[in-house]
């Protein structure tokens, strides 16, 4: 971990639990060395950082403390580039317009140094060769999914049986090559999942579900 990182996580940390810290628990929590938390304290300090404390005593972050909002290490950036990457492989249009605006965004609020880093992250998302393109209803489904809103669905079945069902949108999952809709479906009374690029047809409907505890994207995930 580059040092500047640390001393930003170090500061993360303090916040976050908001009280005083021996040197050796962030040693701890950061991995290092004690006497590397004495040196990262020492430069802190002496670059204005309001800390309180000293060795074998212990740290304290004053609460008039603010980190900036777009202080990210260099690993953060990394996170949400391939995020960012792999969304506009993945998701529909929009959605994939909404990866590229926020990445716009959040490169706008950050030091040139860290902007280029965000831009030149060494790690990629690609679609793959077997990968069949986003489904064009994917939007609708988020669509629906966010306005908690029925769906009707003309649906074929891996051993083409054709069906159509009225169900309740509740979230969609990439799983191998595939999209998948979870759903609760109205005819069969439980969960279905059904492949997204299988749905030949679909309708948003005007009629609103009421998700419960019982018939909810997390129950389904908890029965997983």
């Amino acid at each position: 971990m580059r040092p500047a990182d640390r001393l930003f996580r170090i500061i993360q940390l303090m916040r976050a639990t908001g009280r005083a810290m021996t040197a050796q628990e962030i040693a701890e929590r950061m991995e290092v060395a004690r006497r590397t938390i004495y040196r990262d304290m020492e430069h802190l300090m002496a670059s204005g950082a309001p800390i309180d404390g000293e060795r074998g005593v212990g740290y304290l972050l004053r609460e008039s403390f603010d980190a900036p909002p777009l202080a990210f290490t260099f690993e953060q950036l990394e996170a949400l580039a391939f995020g960012a990457r792999a969304v506009q492989m993945l998701g529909d249009t929009r959605l994939a317009q909404a990866a590229r605006e926020a990445m716009d965004k959040i490169e706008h609020g950050l030091p040139p140094e860290h902007a280029a880093r965000l831009r030149s992250a060494p790690i990629r998302a690609f679609r793959s060769a077997l990968q069949p393109q986003t489904p064009p209803v994917l939007g609708d489904l988020r669509r629906a999914i966010t306005e908690e809103r029925k769906v009707t669905i003309a649906y074929e079945s891996l051993a083409d049986h054709s069906s159509k069902r009225t169900v309740w949108p509740l979230g969609l999952s990439v799983f191998g090559h595939h999209w998948l809709l979870t759903s609760w479906c109205e005819l069969r009374r439980d969960f279905r999942d059904f492949r997204v690029d299988r749905i030949r047809e679909m309708k948003l409907e005007r009629d609103h579900f009421q998700p419960s505890p019982e018939r909810s994207f997390d129950a389904y995930l908890a029965r997983m």
